[in-house]
């Protein structure tokens, strides 16, 4: 009968190093663990660091780099063929195996072991091209992009739900909604701001979406205003509006939807898709100036809306404004005729 070979576990070298530290020799250590004291001596030589010594942990992960013989996909070229072949023609890891099972293929692996060795690839080989074989193209497992959430920096902030609900229904004027149209290039970006019950709109070039400047603008544009046409303001989440309790001097009362839930401010939403029309996100930057922006913002307040029976917004917003004798500039021609 021949012998039985087994390995020294996790557990067992720990043992050892315990009863090292106790001042045993090795036929002692021996005759505790029931083992030969020729393999106890081997397992100490092999397995002892110069700096450290004998640690159970160091230990086993030495003894366990030398039994390594590398992948499965490695060692097999049918098998790594097979899985890269598979892989370009779209299938996922898991798809793979999956596949290999239900036939019950004499080759067999892990969509685990496939994601292993393809991610050991790029790390061995500093070459990202092997990430194409997954299916999101990952070139790090695990990496996940850090989200960030700018709600949890705005000081004074007010969710929208607690917005008076009769102003849901539009009747009363001086509730606005804003937002910042960017292009897909970086540097200006155009501010728009939408009232709600007239869909008049104010539109500005920005240099930035810097906070200062944004909240600047809106101050410059409420601070023409009477009260009555400046109550409350709804915007998103994003940094330019970081600075949004600076208006609260003015009397405005402003509120931030949900986060991702952009239809909370729908008025805005649809003139930003309005106004897509002339100015495309693959705008340059430097293709249009502001007295461009002004002559946009005049031809959408001269154009009549469904949604007020065919009046302008320019005609709905200066009604409102006339019995408070604030001067209105945005009448159609048609009104100035």
């Amino acid at each position: 009968m021949g012998k039985e070979y087994r390995h020294f576990t996790l557990e067992d070298r720990c043992t050892i190093a315990r009863l090292r530290e106790g001042g045993q020799s090795i036929r002692q250590i021996a005759a505790a663990m029931d083992r030969a004291a020729s393999s106890i001596s081997r397992e100490i030589k092999r397995n002892t660091g110069a700096q450290i010594g004998y640690r159970p942990a160091y230990a086993d992960d030495l003894a366990g780099s030398r039994r390594w013989q590398g992948s499965r996909m490695e060692r097999n070229p049918e098998l790594r063929e097979l899985v890269l072949n598979q892989l370009q023609t779209g299938w996922s890891p898991e798809q793979i195996d999956g596949r290999l099972a239900l036939e019950k293929a004499t080759l067999r692996i892990s969509y685990e072991s496939i994601y292993r060795f393809i991610h050991t690839q790029i790390r061995r080989k500093t070459d990202y091209s092997w990430r194409h074989y997954l299916p999101r193209g990952k070139g790090q497992r695990g990496y996940t992009r850090r989200i960030c959430k700018p709600i949890e920096h705005i000081k004074k902030r007010v969710p929208i739900s607690e917005r008076a609900r009769y102003i849901e229904n539009r009747k009363q004027v001086g509730h606005w909604e804003t937002d910042l149209l960017h292009l897909s290039k970086s540097g200006a970006t155009v501010l728009v701001n939408v009232e709600r019950s007239s869909r008049f709109v104010m539109l500005a070039k920005q240099k930035s979406k810097h906070s200062a400047l944004v909240v600047e603008q809106l101050q410059q544009w409420f601070g023409g205003m009477p009260p009555t046409m400046r109550r409350t303001l709804a915007m998103d989440n994003g940094t330019e509006f970081f600075l949004h309790h600076q208006l609260h001097t003015s009397g405005i009362k402003t509120y931030f939807c949900k986060p991702h839930s952009p239809w909370q401010k729908g008025s805005v939403e649809n003139m930003n898709g309005r106004i897509r029309r002339f100015i495309p996100r693959n705008t340059e930057p430097n293709s249009f100036d502001n007295q461009d922006i002004q002559a946009l913002a005049s031809k959408l307040n001269t154009t009549p809306r469904k949604c007020l029976g065919f009046k302008t917004p320019a005609e709905v917003f200066c009604k409102h404004l006339q019995p408070l004798h604030f001067k209105c500039e945005f009448t159609s021609p048609h009104t100035r005729g």
